[in-house]
């Protein structure tokens, strides 16, 4: 029999702390490891939910990663599932423990207590929020595999964040009607509306409805009611409007919370308790842009932080690192990826920054299956730090968003990414990377060949009377332009430099591209030139509504029309 030279509790299972119980233990065989979870499962995979609720991954058996049993043989974890600890006594070091099952209360000691009790859905007050589902745990994902076998034709996701997005392609795919109503004026709050833009547009296209700046406001029978009154038909309802930290134990027990529920931890994810942790989604994080207090709920962050509480258990000298919030969703195929602070955010705090936009293919244009890959870099304005980026695209995004989020974890700048030494094979990329592109771009603004203009700022600079230019082919130009501007392609510009208005001039291309090479040629004759990042192609994705497929009308329409 082991004679146990601690005794460990964790509150909580999955990644957090499953994380934290088995590196523990195999840090240190002679600690006596605890872990209580009121729910039913200790090891799943949430990221897999929706995934399961639209067939995708078929066996429900494939989220359940570890079990009781498995855990106690290959580990020597006790672990008590339908036990929901319901107090602590810091004084006492001691929790207070419900069994689910029986009713029966129990007190548990502990020398070190981790705390990884999540967060719960945040569900708003409205009329009818009982019939709304939300997507959780496996319960939850059990009840709503349970709601789409009776087969409703329509749904409403109230919310459009990741899980909302996801969700509502999963309910598509089992040939449900289904409609996004997101309170913001756009969806995916981690972009920038011109990057959001693909995603909203991708999610029409195949058959879903997209209502931003709306607000369900009450839930009927079989409707979701809106602000302005409309009715939105739905036999099923998911609320995905996001989560809330679970600290209501943390609280209650005095350790310290921060204002948005999160549990205060230092850089050892150690509480405000010397003798008590905290880890996942309950926990405060680090941001590493400013080192202030944030919450990521994120499933590696919270799989990183149990590791690290593990390893300070066990007398490791490690600290957490802050944190770039890197995340991506699949859409259809498509790909929505980013890392660190948005445009949003950066004007908001009023910081300096500038932005980049890029639109390269994912790989060598001449090798077949190229996709088209829309890129976003921020950096600030003085000192060129990587601030953040965003990545949209059907292949490749997802590295790219890896290859900045390194890039920021080693502290390069935004003109170093030129550099990067990175894999190239025609089928995989291109000899100049989109990511070493990004690079390019960035300086030439550094070293004074280059001055940027946004997409957002192109209407005022008109306003002022600055001239803008349009350098692509007059077909290109007839098919769509902004309105205003002058086309003179840049072939010819050599040849016409008579022809161009005198003094600052605003370019623009389809992509960018070309609008730098007209910026060269007249910077050389006296312009000062402001070239449009990311051309035409972010400019009219940002400022068009999303294109909505003709619908046939229903036969009830058509009678009701006679």
């Amino acid at each position: 029999m082991t004679d146990h030279s601690r005794k460990v509790v964790i509150v909580g299972g999955v990644a957090g702390g499953m994380s934290a119980a088995t590196r523990l233990r195999r840090l240190d065989e002679t600690c006596e490891i605890i872990v209580f979870e009121r729910s039913w499962y200790v090891s799943f995979a949430n990221c897999g939910l929706p995934y399961h609720v639209g067939g995708v991954i078929e066996d429900r058996q494939a989220l359940l990663l570890q079990t009781p049993q498995s855990l106690g043989r290959r580990f020597g974890i006790d672990v008590r599932v339908g036990h929901e600890v319901v107090s602590i006594d810091r004084a006492a070091k001691r929790v207070t423990v419900r069994n689910l099952t029986t009713d029966r209360v129990t007190t548990e000691s502990y020398d070190t207590l981790v705390l990884s009790p999540g967060a719960s859905p945040f569900v708003p007050d409205i009329p009818g929020k009982e019939r709304a589902l939300t997507l959780r745990n496996i319960a939850d994902v059990d009840a709503m595999v349970e709601a789409v076998a009776r087969k409703p034709h329509t749904a409403v996701v109230i919310g459009g964040g990741f899980i909302g997005v996801e969700l509502a392609e999963n309910l598509q795919r089992r040939g449900i009607d289904v409609t996004i109503v997101e309170l913001a004026d756009q969806l995916l709050p981690p972009l920038d509306p011109e990057m959001a833009a693909y995603v909203a547009q991708e999610l029409v296209d195949n058959g879903i409805d997209v209502l931003t700046g709306a607000q369900a406001t009450a839930i009927g029978e079989r409707t979701v009611t809106l602000g302005s009154g409309a009715e939105i038909p739905a036999d099923l309802v998911v609320m995905s409007i996001g989560v809330r930290p679970d600290s209501h134990l943390a609280k209650e027990a005095g350790l310290a919370v921060n204002p948005r529920g999160g549990i205060v931890v230092d850089e050892h994810q150690r509480s405000s308790d010397p003798d008590i942790f905290a880890v996942g989604d309950a926990a405060e994080k680090r941001d590493a842009l400013t080192g202030d207090a944030t919450m990521v709920p994120l499933a590696q962050t919270a799989n990183r932080h149990g590791r690290l509480v593990a390893d300070v258990i066990a007398g490791r000298g490690t600290a957490a690192k802050p944190v770039l919030g890197t995340a991506i969703v699949g859409v259809f195929g498509l790909m929505a990826a980013s890392v660190g602070w948005n445009e949003k955010r950066l004007r908001a705090a009023g910081r300096a920054y500038r932005a980049i936009h890029a639109h390269p293919g994912s790989h060598a244009g001449y090798y077949p299956g190229a996709e088209t890959l829309h890129l976003k870099l921020l950096v600030d304005a003085d000192t060129d730090e990587i601030l953040g980026a965003q990545a949209i695209g059907r292949d490749g995004a997802d590295k790219r968003i890896d290859v900045i989020a390194t890039a920021m974890r080693g502290g390069l700048k935004g003109a170093e990414l030129a550099d990067l030494e990175l894999a190239y094979a025609p089928q995989f990329g291109s000899a100049k990377d989109p990511i070493n592109m990004l690079g390019f771009i960035d300086d030439n603004v550094v070293t004074g060949q280059s001055e940027l203009i946004q997409w957002h700022e192109v209407a005022a600079a008109q306003q002022a009377g600055t001239p803008l230019l349009d350098v692509r082919t007059p077909d290109e130009f007839r098919r769509g332009h902004i309105p205003g501007s002058i086309n003179l392609p840049v072939d010819e510009l050599r040849d016409r430099l008579d022809e161009v208005p005198a003094g600052d001039l605003v370019i623009t291309c389809q992509v960018g591209l070309r609008g730098h090479v007209a910026e060269r040629i007249l910077r050389q004759a006296g312009h000062r030139v402001r070239n449009l990042t990311g051309g035409y192609q972010t400019w009219s994705t940002a400022t068009r509504p999303i294109a909505r497929p003709a619908r046939s009308e229903t036969p009830a329409e058509v009678e009701a029309a006679r």
